[in-house]
């Protein structure tokens, strides 16, 4: 086996061989992935788009109590993942962390199916009064909900990320199939969402709860049978650091240590490895950014310590991951938005007219099939249309940047919950004229009326869930990039633990003495409006708050190897300000005196500015494949490779550019 028939990540097979690009990865390996994610996401949502009634009208819990539930479990399934990502970043490798997970997921499946199989297992009723449920039928239903959120803890972080290892970042046509991975990685997770909203819904409410439990679970295993059928094709990433966690302890700690040391005038004297450390090893360098720059003292060289200081790399891989953490922190609230969808929304839908001819009724929870629906006519648009749009305006590989297209999303979402607010005043207004009280009492509003919200937050869905999810993935330090997609779970996690909070601290709070709760028991004769505005407001500052955190966000900048010899600069992104558009000048007699210093610090600087007249009107764009060229032309540099492209400028002293 020749060495160019290898992967250039250092990917291996199952035996820990070196990968075959050509037999191994890409999309035929992705392929049998995607199966298991459509089917995981069926179980999922055939869960949880419908627990709220399960809860309400099986065992019987009052409306705070299933809502607060609902959402303590919804919370488990996306938190639980930080767990997972940790035991395959740092122990077992993300292949054999979703092995075990993914049984300890069907184990709980199954659990669950048999509890709302069983009489003995579910609560009785005599002439329509109904016993409450005993302390073993809660018991057993509960322990399975949390197997499945264990579970679904080890699978959730890994089958992603091992997806995207499937494509090879040194190969830049394997690249470029990388950059639409996750927009239909989330399309087969649309797919399996809206058959649970649209079929199994259906199926609980109508043929039984567990037949509606059985088929995803029937469906789970075998979706784990063909994933194992593509193990000849996987490509598996080989672990590099034996705790990749350790640097986010060790640069505080001796950021703290050297407090009274100064930083050095230039970041070029910071310590850090020869650029041919990391070839040989086979890692990344992460560039200096001027963020967080108390951190930098961790990499101060200091002669009467026995321990060498931390490197640059390493300080910035703490910085990434504090960078991520406030873009995180504004996630939170579009989280606690997302939340209704499985809570409130499905609970208000069940209040008005849902007959669809004389003697079919819509179960409330299918309306979110709609926003299925609308996920998966955006995915499409957004891959094919939108993207290659962008990417002619603005030269950016993704069209639009990471940030901007979270920014989008946010947007959108606010929007929705505009609409949820306005169409909930409606609501209680025909409440009001019709003169209804009663909890069971139908409102005659249609159904439909819900639907823009749902279909507004598929959407933007689109931008901000997919969006999220690459963002975590692509800025992550290289040994932490399961942990890293934790960022995205955990913000839904925590979303869905703040709506629990939010709605027992309202309902405690509204409802005392002889006053309306807004969210009562009755939704008939509560102020849900109320609520809804109070998120409408949140939302609108948090949007601010993102706006403020993606100002300040810096990019991750890379320096890889590409071929024998070469050293390809990677930015993640070309733009200095991530949501707008920034003009700036260009002095190319500057570059000459940079190009000739040796430090490695500068030479990135060199690149930079090479970067940012990729827009100016002199700038002949052109695909090379595989080469990093240096020319005499440009005072000595005139060609630079960025993300697998290669630009050649025309030698003009001076150029206006616009910074995508």
């Amino acid at each position: 086996m020749e060495i160019k028939d290898c992967t250039r990540d250092g990917t291996v097979d199952l035996h820990g061989r070196p990968a075959i690009a050509s037999r191994t990865g890409k999309w035929k390996a992705c392929a049998f992935l995607v199966g298991y994610e459509a089917f995981e996401r069926m179980a999922f949502y055939g869960i949880a788009s419908n627990l709220v009634n399960y809860l309400t009208t099986q065992l019987h819990e009052d409306t705070v109590s299933s809502v607060r539930n609902v959402n303590s479990w919804s919370g488990s399934v996306w938190i639980t993942p930080i767990l997972g990502a940790y035991v395959a970043d740092t122990y077992l490798g993300r292949f054999w962390t979703f092995t075990v997970s993914s049984l300890i997921y069907v184990m709980g499946m199954i659990m669950l199916t048999t509890a709302v199989s069983l009489k003995s297992l579910k609560p009785t009723c005599t002439n329509g009064v109904c016993n409450k449920a005993s302390t073993l039928q809660i018991a057993f239903f509960y322990v399975s909900l949390y197997a499945i959120a264990l579970g679904a803890g080890g699978t959730k972080p890994n089958i992603s990320t091992f997806g995207a290892d499937q494509f090879d970042d040194f190969n830049p046509h394997e690249k470029e199939l990388k950059v639409s991975f996750f927009n239909w990685w989330m399309f087969s997770s649309f797919l399996g969402a809206l058959f649970a909203t649209l079929g199994l819904v259906y199926i609980q409410e109508n043929l039984g709860w567990g037949l509606g439990y059985g088929i995803p679970t029937i469906g789970l295993l075998v979706s784990l049978v063909v994933f194992y059928l593509g193990n000849p094709i996987y490509r598996h990433k080989v672990r590099k650091t034996n705790s990749p966690t350790g640097d986010l302890i060790r640069v505080p700690v001796t950021a703290f240590k050297n407090r009274k040391l100064q930083l050095p005038e230039s970041p070029s004297q910071l310590h850090e490895h020869e650029p041919q450390h990391y070839i040989n090893s086979g890692k990344r360098q992460v560039h200096y950014s001027p963020i967080f720059r108390f951190l930098d003292k961790a990499a101060v060289k200091d002669g009467n310590s026995g321990k060498p200081p931390c490197t640059v790399t390493q300080v910035e891989g703490t910085k990434l991951v504090l960078g991520m953490l406030l873009i995180w922190l504004v996630t939170l609230v579009p989280s606690t938005i997302w939340a209704q969808i499985n809570t409130l929304f499905v609970k208000q839908g069940t209040t008005m007219d849902r007959s669809l001819g004389s003697s079919f009724q819509i179960p409330a929870a299918s309306l979110g099939s709609f926003m299925t629906l609308s996920m998966l006519i955006a995915v499409p648009m957004y891959d094919r249309y939108f993207v290659p749009f962008m990417r002619r305006k603005t030269g950016n590989p993704r069209g639009i940047t990471l940030l901007q297209r979270l920014g989008i999303g946010f947007v959108i979402q606010v929007i929705a919950i505009a609409i949820a607010y306005a169409v909930e005043v409606r609501r209680m207004h025909a409440i009001r004229v019709h003169q209804i009280t009663g909890p069971k009492q139908i409102i005659p509003m249609n159904i439909f009326w819900l639907l823009p919200q749902y279909v507004l937050l598929g959407i933007a869905d689109v931008f901000n869930a997919i969006g999220l999810l690459e963002f975590f993935y692509d800025q992550s330090p290289e040994d932490m990039q399961s942990l890293g997609t934790t960022f995205f779970t955990s913000g839904i996690g925590v979303g869905n633990f703040l709506n629990s909070f939010l709605v027992t601290v309202v309902d405690k709070t509204t409802g005392r003495g002889e006053n309306k709760s807004w969210i009562g028991d009755n939704l008939n004769d509560s102020h849900l409006d109320y609520y809804y505005g109070f998120l409408l407001v949140i939302s609108t500052l948090n949007l601010g708050a993102f706006l403020w955190a993606s100002s300040k966000y810096v990019y991750k900048r890379e320096t890889k190897e590409v071929d024998e010899g070469c050293i390809e600069m990677e930015s993640k992104t070309l733009e200095i300000s991530p949501l707008g558009l920034q003009t700036s000048s260009v002095d190319f007699s500057n570059l000459y005196g940079l190009a000739k210093c040796s430090c490695w610090s500068d030479l990135i600087l060199v690149i930079r500015l090479i970067v940012e007249v990729l827009t100016a009107k002199n700038v002949k764009h052109y695909q090379h494949p595989t080469e990093t060229k240096t020319n005499a032309g440009l005072h000595g540099i005139s060609y630079a490779r960025i993300q697998g492209l290669c630009f050649k400028a025309k030698g003009h002293p001076k150029a206006e550019i616009t910074s995508i």
